[in-house]
């Protein structure tokens, strides 16, 4: 199958990004051909791929090209990543890592005498829990006393939202979803307390440059002055405001003043030990009889069963969580174990649409979220309970992700349902498992029907027929 365009790749003429099911591919346009052959011909790409700043690329002999690709200039292929993300699905950590990685690839950079064009938190993203760089046309060579053209897209895409967090409390998540190339600075200013503002920090990387910014606007229409000198920046001077902008960073902590709900739900659930390893048992029976290359966790928490589905012989998960404790904590010990799982921000009630340019340049997570196994464990009645939606969409949605998968049901006289319908009417006349079954059972072939708890959870393991 020839590659298709990616709806999202039109910004820079230098090259696109085009994408089947099993390959990435990136045209060289004879625009962006000269610029290339300067980074390729030092072999910069090739030292930046084993220092793992970078997604691994090769150049395609003439014979490997699709044959819609032969007239470009060059044409890369690319190691296709388990899931693409997006800045706003991320926790603090991970925004904060992929800042990190950006910094210290920049950095890097100066050393070979290149630098980057561009500072897009889209340009990262994540193999499990370790950030990548995957933009090779935003490398380009260093002039000798150029400005950091791309610091204030730097601190819109990343500083910002972690600031958000850091000083306010404030996850970044629906802000940057609803402005999608970041938090502007004029706006955090805004938020940030006077005490605060008194950090020089602060002061210089957000009230001055929100300050700025009000001037710019305010002296457009007044004539610029010609031939006025150019300013400079000395190289020294340039490494040290990246340097310097990392070691901030890398000590910005979440100020989590309240503790989210679901935080502690390892913890604190309602299973006995004995229906805890019968849920396990499940789950390793599941991954073993499919073993999935990629399997997706709806409703992760802190990627409990994620975890044990690696150990069972997944090769990769991505989970998705609406807590955000949970998903940072997870995304933590991933990091720590180096584990292939990718813990993401959901809420699965509104799940981020397709949108952008012409509603394509970011593509919504039903198209972007597909999978060979799924597991939805203490999960559905979040939707179908908690946020009203009706049960057999939720199933329908569900099922739509994956082939084959694990869902739990859990029953109105279960604690944490009881919990949910304390203060509200129950509404709920077809929220039963009989109705549950049914509905399953004309969409999917249930493979088994497992009661894990002496009141009434019950997991069912689906195939699809179609």
């Amino acid at each position: 199958m020839l590659p298709k365009l990616n709806s999202g790749s039109f910004r820079d003429p230098a090259g696109h990004i085009y994408e089947n099911d099993n390959s990435i591919y990136r045209s060289i346009s004879q625009h962006g051909k000269k610029a290339f052959e300067e980074i390729h011909q030092t072999n910069i790409i090739n030292d930046a791929i084993k220092e793992k700043f970078i997604v691994a690329t090769k150049i395609l002999s003439e014979d490997k090209i699709p044959e819609n690709l032969k007239n470009s200039a060059y044409v890369l292929e690319h190691n296709k990543l388990p899931y693409i993300s997006y800045p706003y699905e991320w926790s603090f950590y991970q925004l904060k890592d992929a800042a990190l990685h950006h910094l210290d690839f920049q950095i890097y950079l100066f050393e070979k005498g290149f630098t980057l064009k561009d500072a897009s938190a889209y340009n990262m993203q994540f193999i499990g829990a370790r950030p990548i760089f995957i933009d090779i046309l935003s490398i380009k060579k260093y002039s000798a006393g150029e400005f950091w053209t791309s610091h204030k897209q730097f601190c819109e895409n990343f500083l910002n939202p972690l600031l958000l967090k850091s000083l306010l409390d404030l996850n970044h998540n629906s802000w940057f979803r609803g402005a999608l190339d970041g938090i502007p600075t004029a706006d955090l200013a805004k938020l940030i307390p006077f005490r605060k503002k008194l950090s020089w920090n602060i002061f210089s990387q957000v009230i001055l440059h929100a300050r700025f910014d009000r001037l710019a606007v305010k002296n457009q229409e007044k004539p610029s002055i010609k031939n006025k000198k150019t300013k400079s920046l000395p190289k020294l001077a340039y490494i040290g405001l990246l340097k310097q902008m990392r070691n901030w960073i890398a000590k910005l902590k979440p100020l989590n003043k309240e503790k989210t709900l679901w935080a502690d739900y390892t913890n604190t659930n309602t299973y006995s030990s004995e229906e805890t390893k019968a849920k396990f048992d499940l789950l390793a029976e599941f991954i073993q009889a499919t073993k999935p290359n990629k399997l997706l966790d709806l409703g992760c928490n802190n990627g409990e069963f994620s975890f044990a589905a690696i150990k069972n012989g997944a090769q990769s998960v991505v989970g998705f969580d609406f807590d955000q404790s949970s998903i940072a904590d997870a995304y933590l010990k991933a990091k720590k174990h180096q584990a292939p799982f990718l813990p993401l921000y959901l809420d699965a009630a509104n799940p981020s649409p397709n949108q952008g340019w012409i509603q394509q340049e970011r593509k919504g997570f039903n198209e972007r979220t597909k999978a060979c196994a799924l597991i939805a464990l203490a999960f559905i009645h979040h939707l179908a309970i908690a946020k009203n939606t009706p049960l057999e969409q939720t199933i329908d949605w569900i099922i739509s992700l994956a082939p084959t998968g694990l869902i739990e049901f859990i029953p109105k006289n279960d604690p944490t349902i009881c919990k949910m319908l304390r203060l509200r009417q129950d509404i709920f006349i077809d929220y039963n498992i009989e109705n549950f079954e049914n509905i399953l059972k004309s969409k999917a072939k249930i493979i088994k029907k497992t009661q894990i708890t002496k009141n009434g959870r019950v997991v069912f393991w689906f195939k699809k027929t179609v």
